[in-house]
This record gives structure tokens, sequence and C-alpha cells, in this order.
């Protein structure tokens, strides 16, 4: 699992690996320089406006344990990724600015390039099919991301107090997709029920093959569990 030094997802990253540890793999995580401790968007962990917005308890205290795992400190660089010695790669996502050094890294492009022809397991999830875009990997395959309309509301609904801090980059997620040549599935509207745990009725998932996707921090637990049966299958 690659991430940049920070400002990544809480619960797109602390949900995939507290399942997957639980389920019985072992995750690796890579930064830009080996031996980085990256850390989460901040905002996520307090409430990105008026204490709302931000992630759920339960992924919160997944983070917490996260952060004693000796993997989460003592992370591969990129550049030093060999694919063929892992079973899988998990792509997860977020919108500060932090992201762009893991989603515009020519580096970490040409590892996923790599990794992807091997056929195994790829999951993505939220702004982490923009990395497999920018790898032109996606032409033709079936995928979701975070669709424009929740963008756009997240960006509409703060840029009063927070700028552009929901805008990543001036193109939107969807539109970069779409522009890789993917067959975007947008999925039933997501309002603010998130899955959970022991409900996966708000949650989306788009499978293709040995890729799998999902929109945003709602459906974290439904992409995990089907992300590890990609991996047992």
């Amino acid at each position: 699992m690659p991430l940049p030094d920070h400002d990544f997802d809480v619960t797109e990253v602390a949900v995939p690996w507290r399942l997957l540890t639980d389920a019985g793999h072992q995750v690796v995580f890579s930064t830009e320089r080996a031996g980085t401790r990256p850390a989460a968007d901040p905002r996520l962990l307090t409430g990105v406006i008026f204490g709302q917005l931000g992630a759920e308890p339960e992924p919160k205290r997944f983070y917490q344990e996260l952060e004693a795992d000796p993997g989460f400190v003592g992370t591969v660089a990129w550049e030093a990724i060999e694919p063929s010695e892992y079973d899988g790669l998990v792509l997860a996502g977020g919108h500060a600015p932090g992201m762009r050094q893991y989603l515009g890294s020519e580096v970490l492009h040409a590892k996923v390039a790599d990794f992807w022809r091997l056929e195994r397991p790829v999951g993505s999830i939220c702004h982490g099919p923009i990395v497999l875009a920018r790898a032109g990997v996606l032409a033709g395959r079936r995928t979701t991301c975070l669709p424009k309309y929740m963008e756009r509301m997240a960006y509409y609904g703060t840029a009063w107090k927070l700028g552009r801090y929901y805008r990543t980059y001036p193109l939107y997620v969807e539109d970069e997709v779409r522009q890789a040549g993917a067959r975007f599935e947008r999925g039933p509207f997501a309002g603010s029920a998130r899955g959970t745990a022991t409900d996966d009725g708000p949650a989306f998932t788009v499978q293709d093959g040995n890729y799998l996707s999902a929109r945003w921090p709602g459906d974290a637990y439904l992409f995990a569990r089907r992300f590890d049966q990609l991996l047992t299958t």
C-alpha cells in the first residue's frame, strides 16, 4: 500500500489495513523515501469543519492502532518496490494537498504499471484510480472513483472556509479517469450514510476481473472485504 508522506484519507487506509491484517494478510507500506512515517490528513481526525465531515470513530481507532504497527514506520521506498514480491496492491485516496506527491509520482506510476501487468489483485478507492489513470492502465476497464457530484458538493459546501481543500486538482477525479479511457460507473447516489463493519447497504464497489474499485470512505469496509476475497481465491 503506497502512501504520500501526509494527507491520505484515514478511513481508506486504516479500514483496509485492519480488515486485511485480521484476515491474515501482511500489509506492507511504501513511501517516497524509505523509513518515512506517514501521517493521515489531520482534519479527518478532528473534523473538517465545525467538527463534521471527518472519519467515523471506529476508523479513527483503527488509525491509532495502525500508528503503532512496525510496518507503518519501516516503510519501503517507492523506487525499491519489487512488484513480483507482492500478492496485491491497494491504492488509497485522500484529497488534501499532500496527496499530490503520491498521485503525481512518475516513479510510482511505473511501479504500478509493472504490478498491473502481473494480473494480480489491484484495489483503488476514491482518488486512488488517478494513479492507475496516470500509469496508463485503465483504458477499457470498468471502474468507479470519487464521483464528480460528491467532489463538487464537498468543495462548494466548504470553500467559503477552506478554499480549495476539497479540490486536489482543477480536473475532477471522475473526469481524469474518464479521459484515461476507463468505463466509469457512478453507482447509486451516496448521501451521508456510510457502510460499516456490519452494514454494506450504503456501500458500492466495482469489480472488473482482478481489479476492484470504490468511491469514497463510505465504501471502505465492503472494499476491504472484497479485496480479501480477491487475494484468497
